[in-house]
């Protein structure tokens, strides 16, 4: 092995080898869609879909940017732990003032780092 290489089973990928176990596929689970909400933001589109499984209520939130789609899942337990937070990033972005504006930088520029 070179020493650069790590064994951690972690960082190996898939593939054929003695380690490799491929994934049964996942059961199909009904959910029903209690209220849906769709906002666009910039080049981002955002859908908010609280839903119900057997399992319980959630909130699903998935992000579409360009083609590309992530979705984060919160249990409806945690949902006003998530408010909470929510509301504490917008307090702090409506006290923080922007870093254009600091370093006295053009106000065209992308004020969340995205280019």
């Amino acid at each position: 092995m070179i020493s650069n290489e790590l064994s951690w089973p972690h960082l190996r990928r898939p593939g054929p080898g003695p380690d490799y176990q491929q994934q049964a596929p996942r059961p199909f689970v009904q959910e029903d869609t209690l209220k849906t909400a769709e906002i666009q933001i910039e080049r981002k589109f955002f859908v908010f879909a609280l839903k119900e499984n057997a399992k319980g209520r959630f909130l699903r939130i998935t992000e579409d940017a360009g083609g590309r789609r992530s979705t984060i899942i919160i249990p409806s337990t945690g949902l006003d732990d998530f408010k909470w937070v929510v509301n504490e990033m917008f307090t702090a972005a409506k006290k923080t003032p922007s870093l254009a504006k600091q370093t006295g930088a053009a106000e065209d520029a992308d004020s969340a780092g995205n280019r």
